[in-house]
């Protein structure tokens, strides 16, 4: 190769790991903590997700804000704990509430992305409040196509509550469902990175599937390839994480395809743990082990959760250890964007933490909380976690001997009691009571819009 012609390579390939990456979040629903293969399931193929692990890193160690849904969300696209603004249950489908949602004086992850040259999109579930100024396109994001609500029926014309058979929302237009959904908001995520891949900056995706909350919803052909597993509503469920897995596939394509997955930053989560029990049939068709509890509880299995994290122009792959929360995800993409993150988030820039540039701990102390102040809290600090029931005696667990939560050894460390119980009543200072509730038994309710 002459010298020209390699200096102008050397060049090129310098313009390219110097450039802004594009970043995508991606959020499973209600996943089991042990439902993926990357995890060790062994009854579930996810080869996509999989693959997309082998190329990042596993955060061993990794937690959502919150221990079920809408919250989650929230703390995500503020880098906050939701509990500072109040976001600290699932907003009910009220199209003529302004304070069932997303505080308006919030300021979102896609409004700072979008100052930082991003062009910003999201697919999928919102459950971020119903009212239009709560719309995904009022909040920073360029581009949306989803569901609006809390949860959807995954066949077009199934019946079901009105949230859940609402039409599907593009830009504030409704628009038919046309396929099942999983693979529908799969195909629109993969248009809007094939979309942009030559626009000439760089984009930030927001990629929440609603799959595999309930309904038990599955197509066909992934549900002969569970047909080995029992009851029918794990068969069901695992045939809707395996579809899901493959949704995300196409997304990697297009990725690949247009050559934009070596300088593209990817989180993967779910917004909390498997729920535990079926109401209707009893039936645990989810798998948090070795985790003690599911989602809504503050034992691990209710916010501890599977969690990658994939930039492989900057991350090498492997596992990390420490603690780490979906809070992180605003402040590591603004410090990969090269912007300033705002001096009130709660989560941390983690790129130098995964690169090994630092080696000590990104956070002294995570807080999870439900039921407002007075309510059930939970705090770690290193591998000691603390969970308490309002006036109930605190337990202490030690992660690191015991991740299943098995042995409770409060008695044995009241120091580490004293001083957790303080850093929980000093924490809360800085929170305030929940600003709405959560619908009654959960349930999606039809409403009159007034």
């Amino acid at each position: 190769m002459k010298i020209p012609a390699l200096f102008a390579l050397l060049a090129l390939s310098s313009a390219v790991f110097a450039a802004k990456p594009n970043v995508m979040v991606i959020i499973a629903d209600d996943l089991g903590y042990h439902d993926v293969g990357f995890q060790g399931s062994q009854e579930i193929p996810t080869p996509h997700l999989d693959k997309l692990a082998a190329q990042g890193l596993r955060c061993t160690n990794g937690y959502v804000s919150h221990s079920f849904c809408s919250p989650t969300r929230a703390g995500i696209l503020t880098g906050r704990y939701q509990h500072r603004f109040g976001h600290e249950n699932n907003p009910a489908w009220l199209p003529e509430s302004t304070t069932a949602g997303l505080s308006m004086n919030e300021t979102t992850f896609p409004t700072l992305m979008k100052q930082a040259g991003y062009t910003t999109g999201a697919v999928g579930k919102w459950h971020l409040g119903a009212h239009p100024q709560f719309h995904p396109n009022k909040r920073g994001f360029d581009e949306y196509f989803g569901a609006l609500g809390g949860g959807h029926q995954y066949f077009p014309g199934d019946k079901g509550g009105a949230e859940y058979t609402i039409p599907l929302n593009r830009n504030g237009t409704d628009e038919a469902q046309t396929k099942y959904l999983t693979e529908q908001f799969g195909d629109e995520a993969a248009a809007f990175v094939g979309r942009h891949a030559s626009d000439g900056k760089p984009w930030m995706l927001y990629l929440a599937f609603n799959a595999p909350h309930t309904p038990l919803q599955a197509p066909k052909e992934w549900l002969e390839k569970m047909a080995h597993l029992q009851p029918e509503q794990r068969r069901t469920y695992a045939a809707m994480v395996a579809a899901m897995d493959a949704a995300i596939g196409g997304v990697m394509s297009k990725l690949d395809e247009t050559k934009q997955t070596e300088n593209t930053l990817i989180f993967f989560v779910s917004d909390n743990g498997g729920p535990n029990l079926s109401k209707k049939t009893g039936v645990n068709f989810t798998d948090n082990s070795p985790l003690r509890g599911a989602k809504g509880d503050l034992h691990e299995g209710g916010m501890r959760v599977p969690f990658l994290v994939s930039w492989p122009a900057k991350i090498k792959p492997g596992t990390y250890d420490q603690p780490v929360i979906a809070l992180d995800f605003l402040p590591t993409s603004l410090a990969a964007a090269d912007s300033t993150a705002p001096a009130n988030l709660d989560g941390v820039n983690l790129l130098p933490y995964l690169t090994d540039e630092k080696t000590t701990a990104p956070h002294d102390l995570l807080f999870w909380r439900t039921g407002g102040p007075g309510g059930l809290n939970a705090v770690r600090r290193g591998s000691m976690k603390l969970v308490r029931a309002g006036k109930a005696a605190p337990e202490l667990y030690d992660l690191a001997t015991d991740i299943g939560e098995t042995q409770n050894i409060a008695a044995e460390k009241p120091q580490i009691v004293a001083e957790l119980v303080t850093a929980i009543a000093e924490w809360e200072k800085g929170t305030i009571a929940p600003t709405f509730q959560s619908p009654k038994g959960g349930a999606p309710k039809k409403k009159k819009a007034k």
